[in-house]
């Protein structure tokens, strides 16, 4: 049995309420040990049956996502997804959210998500090459919206500038949903070669399993259970289990990592992530099959007097888990000496169905290992489908000059430069196309290719129509792909909700994964790794849905770019079918403050027809350049592309509909093209084979944006896109 000591307060209610434990699980807990847990016990369970790591209330929707292709390598269920990408290479990848840290302790939580990520990356064998943030703050006038987008941005530059990873990408939105909780969700890709990959799931009896990295302190601990809970009055109480990084420390830790791996030593390894030394000890035995015991006197320990407790829960930064062949000892002792880490045998790998804590000679915990992960609650938990929202048929009184300067000037359109600027984006010296642009692109060092990376969703469209919403998240994922001229080739998900406990908030979660999936299979994008956060809610009110997609593509050479900014005198042709579709979109959002009407229809088929036809279009040299078309319509679409350019344009509309419908309206699978003159009538001619509708609507040039007989100065249009985010950051 279990030994406790007297300073170890009894199991009230209260205590398994604050572990995240409901009285039907803890009474599980009773039933599967037969008996009391312990303090210990009651910690590891909490850690391992808490949202964040059993996904207890999402794992049967999760099953229906599709996961295979004949690009994939490895699929969701390891630190990270695997897919090939020719000659004998693969990368590596993963979307992973620090939301509840980072909004108690903003630099400290987008930081360490940044840790957390490349760590998930590089434990598989591969070298960081690319690192995007998907971030989701409260209203540009929220008391608390500035802190937060200075500590978030400062945490994410100040971790990943010192590891030295280059940040390409991703998103910025403001939207007062996110006033109580702001969403920080990491993305991080890596290269390995495909017979160098290093999975978590241990093998062989007797087997030495060896903390690596830094030491164990207090900070992080009851992390992962504070993930998985709303926040309330008590929110300043939670400060304690904001972890602390060290991006020097990760760096060696790679380092020395990668150098392991090439000793031979390895049979398993795994980050120690959400819940520590907990979750990876029970997910490598787990996956193994096997059982695990841990001496924690042998634990290295930054502070004095930890408990078993403290020790099995702490999510202190940069540190892993390793089972190791032990004739290769010395070798890979010698190897973190090198770099200054520590390397100590804490346990051994047993035949056994157990998980046995001990600290100095005492049983701390008993466990059925397979209990832990597999016995965890999986729960059917009851849902309502999303009403279905009318149609929004009334055309806003405003001309498109006013409404282009104040949707383009506004926080959630406006340049972001402001952001990315302070992170390091040419480290390394592969990165083609920086952040500001439809997907950012690394060259494949040392190789001809390239790969492309992005981030995408429309809370809105997921609020009013969860499954159009998560259909349009993989599709405009999808086409920042091709418009950036990359096959696209899988995608991770980072899926963002409320308390699922609550039938509404369950039911955008059903239906935004029910629209992914469809989108993903259509695409042929398959889902190969993830993270689902849930109750993110304050005081019960919660985010919109959030399930952002991450997502890679291939070049066969950087050739194959293509960019965002036209030449002066090229023609300006729209690819795909303008409706007029003004519901939920940015015009009516951000310059009227309404979100009424229903979320665009996504076609699945013309998604990828389109996509498809752009990339051919740029492989035969007829484009110049391209750009999606997706929130904010042609209108902004059209004057981001003249920004970039340095080039006024002249929109001819070629529709009847009201001027600011057809300028503003966000009907999905289209795409800006610009071209030669001289090549038009032959590009138009090439789409219409391919049943899909295009027009020649403008060209380039000038320093004018002439929209509806208007013309405004390219240098206003320029002024207020790059001035629209300073109220928010001066």
């Amino acid at each position: 049995m279990p030994t406790e000591t007297a300073a170890e307060p009894a199991i009230t209610t209260e205590i398994i309420r604050k572990h995240g434990l409901n009285q039907a699980e803890f009474q599980l807990i009773r039933e599967l040990i037969d008996r009391e847990p312990t303090w210990t016990e009651l910690g590891i369970f909490s850690a391992m049956w808490n949202e964040h790591c059993s996904y207890k209330s999402s794992k049967l929707w999760l099953k229906t996502l599709p996961v295979d292709g004949q690009q994939v390598i490895c699929g969701p269920g390891e630190n990270a997804g695997i897919v090939d990408i020719g000659d004998g290479q693969c990368v590596v990848f993963k979307m992973e959210s620090h939301n509840h840290p980072s909004y108690i302790e903003p630099y400290q939580g987008a930081a360490t998500g940044v840790g957390g990520i490349l760590r998930d990356v590089f434990t598989m064998g591969a070298r960081p090459i690319a690192a995007m943030n998907a971030l989701s703050f409260g209203e540009p006038s929220h008391p608390k919206t500035r802190q937060l987008v200075h500590g978030v941005v400062e945490g994410i530059g100040g971790y990943g500038n010192c590891f030295g990873v280059p940040n390409v990408g991703g998103e910025t939105r403001f939207h007062k949903s996110y006033n109580g909780n702001c969403l920080v969700n990491a993305f991080a890709a890596g290269l390995a070669n495909t017979d160098e990959i290093f999975y978590s799931a241990t093998s062989g009896v007797g087997m030495p399993v060896v903390y690596l990295g830094a030491k164990t302190g207090r900070d992080g601990v009851g992390g992962a259970t504070m993930a998985s809970a709303e926040f309330d009055d008590t929110i300043e109480e939670k400060r304690p289990t904001v972890q602390v990084g060290d991006p020097f420390t990760e760096k060696r830790l790679m380092e020395a990592t990668l150098e392991l791996m090439q000793t031979g030593a390895v049979i398993s390894i795994q980050d120690m992530g959400a819940a520590g030394l907990t979750c990876s000890a029970v997910e490598m035995g787990d996956k193994g099959g096997l059982g695990v015991i841990l001496d924690l006197e042998k634990v290295p320990c930054r502070e004095k007097h930890m408990t078993a407790y403290e020790m099995m829960l702490s999510e202190s930064q940069e540190r892993m888990l390793m089972v190791l062949r032990p004739e290769k000892e010395a070798v890979a002792k010698a190897v973190f000496d090198k770099w200054d880490l520590d390397f100590a045998i804490v346990g051994e790998t047993i035949a056994e169905d157990r998980f046995l804590i001990r600290l100095n000679g005492e049983i701390k915990a008993d466990l059925p290992l397979k209990a832990l992960s597999g016995e965890a609650p999986e729960y059917d938990r009851p849902w309502v489908e999303t009403p279905k929202a009318e149609a929004y048929t009334e055309v806003p009184d405003i001309s498109p000059a006013e409404a282009l300067l104040a949707l383009i000037g506004s926080p959630n359109h406006a340049s972001k430069a402001w952001i990315w600027e302070q992170y390091d984006h040419m480290v390394l010296a592969d990165t083609a196309i920086r952040p500001g642009s439809d997907a950012g692109v690394v060259r494949v060092h040392g190789t001809e290719k390239a790969l492309a990376f992005t981030s995408d969703v429309n809370p809105r469209y997921c609020f009013a129509n969860p499954i159009e919403g998560g259909k349009q998240a993989v599709a405009e994922a999808y086409r920042n792909l091709c418009a950036t001229g990359a096959k696209p080739l899988a995608t991770t998900d980072n899926l963002n909700f409320g308390n699922p406990e609550k039938p509404a908030i369950m039911g955008q979660l059903v239906g935004c994964i029910k629209g992914i999936g469809e989108a993903c299979l259509a695409l042929d994008m398959p889902i190969v790794s993830g993270n689902v956060s849930l109750y993110n809610e304050t005081d019960g009110t919660g985010i919109h849905p959030t399930p952002t997609i991450g997502a890679v593509g291939l070049l066969a050479s950087l050739d194959e770019v293509i960019r965002i900014a036209p030449n002066w005198s090229d023609d300006l042709i729209e690819l795909g079918k303008t409706e007029g579709h003004l519901g939920q979109s940015a015009l009516l959002a951000d310059v009227f403050g309404k979100e009424i009407g229903d979320a665009p229809k996504v076609d699945l088929v013309q998604e990828r027809a389109a996509g498809e036809i752009v990339r051919h279009l740029h492989t035969l040299g007829l484009i110049t350049a391209a750009h999606d078309i997706s929130d904010g319509g042609i209108a902004l679409a059209a004057a981001e592309m003249c920004i970039a350019g340095k080039c006024g344009v002249i929109i001819q509309q070629t529709s009847p509909l009201p001027p600011v419908q057809w300028l503003f309206a966000e009907d999905q699978g289209r795409y800006l093209l610009a071209c030669q003159k001289d090549k038009t009538a032959g590009i138009l001619a090439l789409i219409a084979t391919a049943d899909i509708h295009a027009e020649h609507i403008g060209s380039f040039g000038g320093g004018f944006v002439a929209l509806a007989d208007a013309f405004i100065p390219l240098a206003a249009v320029k002024d207020a896109f790059e001035g629209g985010l300073r109220d928010v950051v001066k």
